[in-house]
């Protein structure tokens, strides 16, 4: 292979890296120790220049891929070489250690979220003691929980979150898995989604979606890094960017698909807490 189509080869897939990860040319210049002007050199299109070996093996590192797939030696980007999947156990409904490990790997990056139930960063105290259950009682225990569910999410952090809209209407209604909660409680939750949600926009972005139109699993896209779909005691990991890439534009149909926008949501729950309240 030339090295002019060794150059291409680079800079396809450096570029498809900064836009899967949302980051900016500049921050990503930064981030594998090199100015923004030397990044543009690499990606200018007559350009012939790779870079050193040592920024090879920090863009590597970074973004999970191998060096040989950077070079276009290979069509798979694992960082071992082939297609790799994982079983990450998750004993815990709320495995905290392990979704906090992989927000921080992906500080920065854009995360893209379909939740189980409600998204983490949205529940309240009380929704979290009745979906652990009778024996979780403990308030301060709960609370620490709760706390915790952001994930630590950094200044830079882009999330966009993915919603069926029955996920509410099921909370607004009662029905299962909410059978049984207070209406108090409901409504409670329904308004602090929408202190939330306006809080915390632009940087989380909500796309409500028909699910009866659009089928999806529960599963989190952490920029480059991994895409980790849910499955009750056990996460089914992905960390080839062939995989991740497939994933994400999965999750970009659920959005070309979402029927309320993110700058709609919070006027959207307003009027499901008021059907709550008119019950």
């Amino acid at each position: 292979m030339s090295k002019r189509l060794i150059s291409q080869v680079f800079q396809q897939r450096v570029l498809s890296l900064i836009q899967a990860s949302s980051r900016s040319r500049s921050a990503f210049a930064e981030e594998i120790g090199v100015d923004r002007s030397a990044l543009s050199q690499l990606l200018a299109e007559d350009a012939v220049r790779l870079p050193r070996a040592d920024t090879l093996v920090r863009i590597a590192r970074r973004y999970n891929v191998s060096v040989d797939w950077l070079l276009g030696m290979t069509d798979s980007a694992g960082a071992t070489g082939g297609r790799t999947t994982e079983v990450a156990d998750n004993p815990d409904y709320y495995n905290i250690p392990l979704l906090t490990r992989w927000h921080a790997e992906a500080e920065g990056m854009k995360i893209r979220y379909v939740p189980y139930r409600l998204p983490d960063i949205l529940r309240m105290s009380e929704i979290v003691a009745w979906e652990l259950g009778p024996g979780h009682d403990d308030p301060e225990a709960i609370e620490t929980i709760v706390s915790k569910l952001d994930y630590n999410r950094g200044p830079g952090t882009d999330m966009e979150i993915c919603l069926p809209t029955q996920t509410v209407t099921s909370l607004i209604d009662g029905v299962f898995p909410w059978d049984g909660l207070p209406v108090s409680i409901r409504r409670a939750q329904i308004e602090h989604m929408v202190e939330q949600v306006e809080a915390l926009y632009p940087s989380l972005r909500i796309f409500l979606f028909d699910g009866r139109r659009q089928h999806t699993v529960p599963y989190t896209i952490f920029g480059t890094q991994r895409a980790a779909i849910y499955a009750g005691s056990q996460y089914i990991v992905f960390n080839d960017q062939a995989t991740i890439q497939q994933m994400q534009r999965h999750f970009d149909s659920l959005i070309r698909q979402s029927g309320i926008q993110p700058h709609e949501v919070s006027r959207w729950l307003r009027q499901a807490a008021l059907t709550i309240r008119n019950r």
